[in-house]
């Protein structure tokens, strides 16, 4: 979530910080393991975006936690992720099943029409100010490819809640009618993130919020679960026109 908030104040192709995995990414790999425990979000892309023999962009990749999902089935994987160490983190993990490429999202370092699906979760895309990210997803997709963005829903409580706490000017709503115009559907999904300890869960909150709203998001959560909204928002190429 700190990473949305670097991403409101910045556009282009300017590389958009991310506090929380850029500085702490030992304990976003806690979090990354602890996200969507019951695979809800995985379950909805596998349904609305299929990519077994597929060719696979993950944009803004990270230390590449996903790439091994999509590499398991697809044909190609390729990962983008502009933090020299993150690339090279991602690299070590996935070694010759995918390739990681360093490079933003609106200067993606690959052919026009060369892929078919482009995956981004929690990275870059968060509405008004992404334009030059979609565009480059429009360019690389080939007729019929699909790009897929999974992004926190802040209308759910208690994570929407202490994320609305830390970034007011956030507006849902307006962020779901800025995909809607641009051609998106969108799924809501209810996951749970849960850790395997109290330290964990608690050590996750803190690299997400602000000093005061973690320290509300320890107090408030019992045990080792949080209740997580997302959003799914697909566009199929073929389906959408430039105004």
């Amino acid at each position: 979530m700190r990473a949305l908030r670097a991403a409101l104040a910045a556009a282009g192709d300017v590389a958009i910080p991310s506090p929380n995995i850029w500085n702490w990414p030992e304990v976003y790999e806690q979090e990354n393991a602890a996200q969507d425990s019951d695979g809800a979000v995985w379950t909805v892309l596998r349904e609305l975006v299929p990519w077994a023999g597929a060719d696979v962009l993950d944009v803004g990749c990270g230390d590449g936690f996903h790439l091994p999902v999509f590499a398991a089935e697809a044909a190609s994987v390729t990962g983008v992720e502009p933090h020299p160490p993150l690339v090279e983190r991602a690299r070590r993990r996935v070694g010759d099943r995918a390739r990681v490429l360093r490079a933003g999202a609106a200067a993606l370092p690959l052919p026009d029409a060369s892929v078919d699906l482009v995956h981004a979760r929690t990275a870059y895309f968060f509405g008004p100010g992404c334009e030059p990210g979609l565009a480059e997803a429009q360019r690389v997709l080939r007729p019929g490819g699909a790009i897929a963005i999974v992004d926190l829903d802040a209308t759910v409580p208690p994570y929407g809640r202490w994320m609305r706490a830390d970034i007011p000017r956030y507006d849902p709503a307006r962020v779901e009618r800025f995909f809607e115009q641009q051609g998106f559907s969108m799924r809501r999904v209810a996951t749970q993130w849960r850790f395997p300890d109290r330290a964990a869960c608690e050590a996750v909150l803190r690299i997400e919020f602000s000093r005061a709203v973690a320290e509300r998001a320890v107090a408030e959560t019992v045990g080792v679960t949080v209740p997580v909204g997302y959003r799914v928002h697909v566009r199929r190429k073929e389906t959408f026109r430039s105004a």
